[in-house]
């Protein structure tokens, strides 16, 4: 079963609720004034990191798409529609969420738990009559429609965090020793990719602890997509000690060695200068003990600490165990990625232009495409309230300017009206 490690959703917020037109209805009071009341804002959508949640799976392929409940509608007595509800997307910590739309922005990276993103907000409920009531229109016939829920196309992609991370090539023993040193139980066979999904395991040494992965499949190519090499070179990024497993029945262990920290830095070269460990694994074959020696001499070039260990029969393993742990206190923390810090501005003030289109006539004003979407066109009172707006806000001034007349069709975003 292959890594599921980035992903690709839809989100849609919920639209907000409509306000209601409604009026008094009591005994002895005949004309009633306006009680509509607003509708409910729609659930947002929020990204949460949950230390429960290990992979991205369940958001592949058909889980690919999540909408927010809807606000409720206004109702009369000013009842207020109900708020749709938020629809949380629990995510596991080290998930960076990018939106996909003309350009790639990272908008979030979630890298501890309970950590949260909200990556598209629910729509405001309408206003109900009550609200349009003024002393010279004292019982409005018309009400808002709730705000469009926002929406977006995001990938999500997972760097896992763990503290140390145990690199080599494939059948080193890798799993084995993620096995002897913690309680993770990784599956392990003779082939070469065993481990198709990152494994964490908790690591206890003297009632201190750390987190221990394991980054298999470092063939050479990695960095280029050979084998299982981006699948697990971009989990390497956020550990920070490597843990270099050798075979020690290998033909050249030292070439192994070399090959693997190529791919390291021709991926990321900050990835190749992480401190490292390196362990020659499989000491208790005979063949392997008595090349201890011959080893040695080999790697007596290399400035990492050097142990010899055999996750088989963990001999050596708390002590490499300790090392690690000792490196981690004096390593850097994990670099965290830079997210775009995501601003909604509501301006008070905003330059309206117009321009024509064939026969018809283009506002762009932000605001007033919000005002337009939210009213009932076909209401007679609801297109007087508009024009009323229109002025206040230079738009039918910058409209006369460019030469319309009753009748004309003026757009404002995608919706079309006739100018009276």
């Amino acid at each position: 079963m292959p890594l599921i490690d980035r992903v690709e959703i839809y989100v849609k917020a919920g639209d907000g609720g409509n306000g209601a037109v409604s009026f008094r209805r009591e005994k002895y009071v005949p004309f009633g004034g306006p009680d509509g009341g607003d509708g409910g804002k729609g659930g947002s959508v929020v990204l949460r990191a949950d230390r429960r949640i290990g992979t991205l799976r369940k958001y592949h392929r058909g889980a690919g798409r999540f909408v927010a409940e809807g606000g409720g509608n206004g109702a009369g007595k000013k009842k207020h529609g109900k708020n749709g509800q938020d629809l949380i997307l629990a995510v596991p910590p080290g998930t960076l969420v990018y939106k996909e739309d003309n350009e790639r922005e990272l908008l979030a990276d979630l890298a501890m738990e309970g950590q949260e993103v909200m990556v598209a907000r629910g729509g405001r409920g309408g206003h109900g009559n009550t609200r349009f009531a003024t002393p010279t229109n004292q019982a409005p016939h018309f009400a808002e429609n709730g705000d469009a829920g926002e929406e977006a196309c995001l990938s999500l992609e997972l760097k896992l965090l763990a503290d140390v991370g145990i690199i080599g090539q494939p059948s080193v023993g890798k799993s084995t020793l993620l096995a002897a040193a913690s309680a993770a139980r990784p599956k392990i066979a003779e082939y070469p990719f065993t481990t198709t999904e990152p494994v964490l395991g908790v690591v206890e040494v003297d009632q201190r602890s750390f987190v221990l992965a394991e980054i298999p499949g470092l063939i050479e190519g990695a960095h280029e997509g050979h084998g299982l090499g981006l699948d697990f070179l971009r989990h390497a990024e956020r550990t920070r000690v490597l843990v270099h497993l050798l075979d020690g029945g290998s033909a050249d262990p030292v070439a192994d060695m070399k090959q693997v920290n190529r791919e390291l830095a021709e991926f990321s070269p900050k990835l190749s200068e992480k401190p490292q460990i390196v362990a020659v694994n499989k000491i208790d074959i005979p063949e392997v003990r008595e090349r201890i020696p011959k080893l040695e001499g080999r790697l007596a070039e290399i400035e990492e600490p050097l142990f010899f260990i055999s996750a088989a029969t963990t001999e050596n393993v708390s002590l490499l165990m300790s090392k690690a742990y000792e490196m981690l206190e004096s390593a850097e923390p994990p670099r965290m990625e830079e997210a775009m810090k995501i601003f909604r501005p509501q301006p008070r003030r905003e330059r309206v232009s117009v321009s024509r289109k064939g026969d018809a006539f283009v506002v762009s004003s932000p605001r007033a495409e919000k005002m337009v979407a939210r009213m009932d066109l076909h209401n007679p009172e609801a297109r007087a309230y508009l024009r009323g707006r229109f002025a206040r806000m230079g738009i039918t001034a910058a409209l006369e300017k460019e030469g319309v007349q009753p009748g004309d069709v003026v757009w404002f975003g995608r919706i079309a009206m006739v100018w009276e």
